[in-house]
């Protein structure tokens, strides 16, 4: 390995090994956000260090062996005022006498759990929605200010003020360091999963900006919701959430032409799925499936992909089945979203009159005002019904409510197209 080399290395091991350091270090420390600096001081020291002695065989113990280290010296420049520092500085001044046989063995104790902790940590209600996405990518992730920055097109300072704000609430709240149980445990999954679902979302569809996607921050949702299911074996909605993923993941490679215009799905070219993607996605919603809850959320919603990736062909597609999960969803879950995908699966099985009639029921709905999707969705309903003039309308209204760049420009070019037709009409 070059010197050139180990700098590359060096941010591929801290992505793979500081969610675990930073869990480890919490469940002595009791402090997450003391956790993360050490962990981010040991990651400063190997990228001094390895340049000169190279990469040690096992980085993920030696990183956990100098962040421990530097708790030692911190407590001691802050001369041991508390009790609880005392004791934690002589369980790890203990450890040290034999540190680097026994770190390999410390670094699985309890990992597993220590890795669920820090994620309903940094997912935990007394954080704003905001707060919850930067500080899960922050200490689970592995990413950098900038990084979660640039994701999510926000300047640098508001991300870093949001990760500082949420350690610092999370400490003046004296949140525990563990994993709920009983009736919150409930709650705070669905907090957890939400997180997940929200960065995987920002990645398959960005919100804003030039880029039709973001496809690591859909890996780093994949890779939080994989590590989660393997954590949480017996819970349907992680599985259920996880199959939703991947079978959405799936199509990553199709969802986009070389020069970064946005394929929409009746369009795309299926060779291009991911039959790997495909083959997880279907086994994790078969284990959900398993477990006992069809009618959970995001069950729902894979199986409603399930039927997608299932389909060689658009035509193939079973949409009636797909309206029919729609409705089961909307029954479990109520939401005018829900109704507007309902619409387009009726349509597609009953006809665009069929489809344009739900959706016209929507129209009024203040949760849907600024919803760019609606006018599309009617835009595409009425351009079948050749009311090319109507639909030139609603596309060119959904061009001016979308942040997306390329998502703009598809609208426009569909709006171009319905006066062309208009023109000629």
């Amino acid at each position: 390995m070059t010197a050139t080399d180990i700098p590359r290395s060096i941010e591929a091991i801290w992505r793979i090994e500081s969610a675990r350091i930073i869990a480890g270090l919490t469940r002595m420390l009791r402090d997450v956000g003391l956790a993360e600096e050490l962990a981010q001081d040991a990651l400063v020291t190997a990228l001094e260090q390895w340049p000169q002695t190279g990469v040690p065989d096992n980085p993920g113990a030696w990183l956990m062996t100098t962040a421990k280290h530097r708790a030692i010296d911190r407590l001691r420049r802050h001369q041991l005022m508390e009790r609880k520092h005392e004791e934690i500085a002589r369980e790890l001044e203990a450890e040290q006498a034999d540190a680097m046989p026994r770190f390999d063995a410390m670094l699985d104790d309890d990992i597993g759990d220590d890795l669920l902790r820090l994620i309903f940590t940094a997912c935990h209600p007394a954080l704003p929605a905001d707060s919850r996405v930067a500080l899960t990518l922050r200490l689970l992730g592995g990413l950098s200010t900038p990084e979660i920055a640039r994701a999510f097109l926000q300047p640098e300072p508001t991300i870093a003020q949001r990760i500082v704000r949420a350690k610092r609430t999370l400490a003046e709240k004296q949140v525990p360091f563990e994993v709920p149980r009983g009736e919150e445990l409930a709650e705070r999954l669905d907090a957890v999963l939400g997180v997940i679902y929200l960065i995987f979302n920002e990645g398959y569809t960005a919100t804003a900006g030039d880029d039709w996607m973001r496809p690591a921050l859909c890996e780093e949702a994949l890779r939080l919701g994989r590590i989660l299911a393997g954590l949480m074996p017996q819970q349907a909605s992680v599985f259920g959430l996880l199959a939703l993923m991947e079978l959405q993941a799936s199509r990553t490679h199709a969802r986009s032409a070389p020069d970064g215009t946005p394929i929409l799905l009746l369009e795309q070219n299926r060779a291009r799925w991911d039959r790997l993607l495909i083959q997880r996605g279907l086994a994790a919603l078969d284990r959900a499936q398993r477990l006992g809850d069809h009618e959970e959320p995001y069950t729902l919603q894979a199986a409603i992909a399930a039927c997608h990736a299932r389909a060689n062909t658009a035509e193939q597609t079973d949409w009636h089945r797909i309206a029919a999960l729609y409705a089961t969803l909307a029954g479990v879950t109520p939401s005018p979203v829900v109704e507007l995908n309902r619409a387009v699966a009726v349509a597609m099985a009953s006809g665009p009159a069929a489809g344009l009639a739900l959706v016209d029921t929507l129209r009024d709905e203040p949760a849907l005002a600024n919803y760019h999707l609606l006018p599309a969705v009617r835009g595409d309903l009425l351009q079948k019904l050749d009311r090319h003039g109507e639909a030139r309308t609603e596309f060119e209204h959904a061009a001016a409510l979308t942040r997306n760049a390329r998502e703009r420009e598809l609208l426009q070019a569909r709006a171009k197209t319905c006066a062309q037709h208009t023109t000629t009409g």
